[in-house]
Order: structure tokens, then sequence, then C-alpha cells
């Protein structure tokens, strides 16, 4: 009997007999486990799918389709407007400001848009950014969402613990933007975000670093608590000027906890639906690995090393070994330290190596979920042992939003 690896890596090569890589695949089954256990993290409140997290329509859609899914974030205005116009939904909160003119005078002049779309806002400059497209008489009220900074900044704040995002940092600068924004004609402030990036997005189990996970824990915990305070008497100071339709946190490593606070409606998640390598380092939940992509063996340099065409996909962030792929299936192989994953080939190591030959695959698993989506045109859908669809990615429709 194989192993559970052997099986997965026996039913992909299959499924995709037909296909010639490298090409991507996006296991069905183990998108919809995701799926539904971000769901029951969140114990009942809303998740908001982050599509920078998946990069394709069809995907989108099916995951909306699940219970306890509702309503999109987007990365892009531009990428807002087409997927409300291609029917993906009509909620889509864009994550970040935009300074987009053409985007904006598209949202201004369509009322229909303006009422699915919702915009960021940390300062007045974005707010004047708008009205220079289109003064506020002459457009349909934009709905903003305010973004509070959900950084830790302890020891008087000469510590900042987290991502540089907003300026919005207390509750008092949240009030202050927020009574801007209730002064300002043509705007309605519907929303506040604050993405704790420290704690979703940070894994806390790194492999083989114990001291450091133990530090990342503490932070996250003290940081935690400080945040639950600060949230809350933020939104507070906002209710004061607006009626506030949602607060918006968390992401797919901190679904449970931002759930449990009060001040929180929804919660954002996106990555855990392709399950990339990621966030194999953390504990309160590892999703499977939905989203795999396959390259070739070409050649066999020397004994105990093989090499396959292509490979460099790496993923954004801080440069280093947790942002390139990682060879998956067969089990048993790694990158070289000396040249990492290549933009035309990648050697791989390992006891595998030896067992493979030309035209064989290699299977990886992206660090990152949706920038693999950057590399192909398309994704193979695999329902068990078959490929039940192939869809197109934002690639793929002829879009790179970013």
């Amino acid at each position: 009997m194989g192993t559970d690896r052997d099986d997965v890596r026996e039913r992909l090569d299959g499924a995709t007999a037909q296909f010639d890589p490298p090409f991507a695949v996006v296991d069905l089954g183990a998108f919809d486990a995701n799926t539904a256990a971000l769901a029951a993290l969140a114990a009942g409140k809303p998740l908001r799918i982050a599509s920078k997290s998946v990069r394709c329509r069809e995907l989108l859609t099916r995951a909306l389709g699940r219970p306890g899914w509702r309503g999109v974030m987007a990365y892009t205005l531009r990428e807002a407007l087409w997927l409300v116009r291609g029917g993906v939904a009509r909620d889509v909160l864009v994550a970040y400001p935009t300074a987009d003119r053409a985007a904006l005078a598209e949202l201004c002049r369509d009322p229909d848009l303006a009422a699915a779309v919702t915009i960021m806002v940390d300062g007045a400059a974005q707010l004047d950014a708008v009205d220079a497209v289109a003064a506020p008489g002459r457009r349909t009220p934009i709905r903003v969402c305010l973004d509070l900074d959900a950084s830790w900044r302890p020891l008087g704040g000469r510590l900042h613990l987290g991502v540089r995002r907003s300026p919005v940092h207390s509750p008092d600068a949240a009030g202050r933007l927020a009574a801007q924004i209730g002064a300002r004609p043509g705007f309605r402030l519907v929303g506040l975000m604050a993405y704790e990036a420290q704690i979703a997005g940070l894994g806390d189990a790194p492999p083989g670093r114990a001291l450091r996970a133990a530090a990342i824990r503490a932070v996250q915990r003290r940081s935690y608590r400080e945040l639950l305070r600060r949230r809350g008497a933020a939104v507070a100071a906002v209710r004061a000027h607006a009626d506030l339709e949602f607060v918006n946190g968390g992401g797919t490593g901190s679904v449970a906890a931002t759930a449990a606070d009060a001040a929180v409606t929804e919660v954002t998640a996106g990555s855990g639906l392709f399950g990339p390598t990621l966030f194999d380092g953390y504990r309160a939940w590892r999703p499977a690995p939905a989203a795999v992509f396959a390259l070739p063996v070409v050649r066999r340099p020397a004994p105990g090393i093989v090499t396959v065409l292509g490979g460099g996909w790496t993923a954004s962030g801080p440069a280093g070994p947790s942002r390139l792929p990682a060879p998956w299936l067969p089990a048993g192989l790694r990158l070289t330290g000396a040249e990492g994953a290549g933009e035309v080939q990648t050697p791989l190591t390992g006891a595998a190596a030896d067992r493979l030959q030309p035209g064989d695959r290699v299977w990886f698993r992206h660090a990152k979920a949706g920038e693999l989506c950057e590399h192909v045109n398309e994704l193979h859908l695999v329902d068990g042992d078959r490929v039940v669809a192939t869809v197109p990615t934002y690639r793929g429709e002829g879009h790179a939003f970013l």
C-alpha cells in the first residue's frame, strides 16, 4: 500500500496524463475541504474571500457558493469593477487605497458599480483624489472603508511589529478621520478594516526553529490582547460618526482568533483555500495542499540529481528560502542551495532523484497562494482521479491587475 503522498501523486499523474507540463491544477476535494474548515473556524461570522489569493473567477464563484462565505476583498479597484461586471459578487471591498483615475472615473459614473464596490481610505488625500476625478455633486456617493493600522507598537511606540499600512493607529485618530469623512459630501463611510498581519500572516511554528516559534507566539498573544482593546475602542469612535455595515479583520492564519473578537463582524480568508507552503508553519490550522503545479524532468546531470524545466516561481515578500516553491511529489526531493529555483531550469537532489527519468513529472507547491496564477493561463480542476474542467486564471483572461 502506498503512502498518502504516493496515492496523491498517482492520482494527479493519472488525471493529467494528457497534458504536457508545465501546468497547474487545483484538487477540488482539498479546495472544498479547506473552504468548509475555514467556515467552521469562523464560527458563524461570514468570510470575505481575498481574491488576491485565488485569481480565478471560477474558483471565487465556487467558494462564494459555499456556506459561510460572502463578499470579495479585491486588491485593486480595476479588478473589483471587473468582478462586479462579471457577476462574481455584488459586495466587493478593495483592500488597498487606489490612485487609478480611470477606474475611479468608471466607479463614479456608474451608480450600479458605486453601490457594489467599497474603496479603502486612511486619510483625506484619498478623498481628494476621488473629488478630483468627479465632483461630489456629479456622482453617486462613493462607499469607503477606514483602514485602521493593526500593528503592535510596544515601548511607547518605539517598536513596530506588523506591516506598514495605515497611518491611523489610535481610536482617537480613527474617530477624527471618520468625522472628516462624514463631513465630506459624496462619500459614505460603511466599513472599518484592521488586518493583524503580525498574527494572521506570520506562522507560529516555523519548522526547526523552536526559539523563534516561542518568541512569535509570545508576541502574538500580547499583540492580540492589545488589539482587542484598541479595535473595540476604534469601532466605537467611528460608529459615533457613521452607521458601519461591517468591521473586517483577520486572514487565513487567524480566522478563529479574529472571529472571537466581538468588534469584528466578518473575517477575510483566501490563502487557506489553496494551501501554500507558508501555512505549513501554523499551529492553529494547516490547510490541505489544493493548488500545485507540475514541471517535467528534462535531464540527469549527475547521480542523485535531476533537473526540471523552469521552476523559478518565487513568491513576494522578504527574499529568502521561504519564498521559493517546494518540490512536493515524489517525496524526498529538495532544491539545491547553490541554484535554488531557476527561471529556466531547477536542479533537485534527494533520495527520489535516482528514480526519476526525463519525461517524469515533479509536483511543486507554491509558497503563496494566488501568485501561482500569474504563471499559468489556466487551472485544471481535478475531482478524484479525473480533470472535470479547465478554467482560466486572471492571466488567462488577459488581466494582470498588478
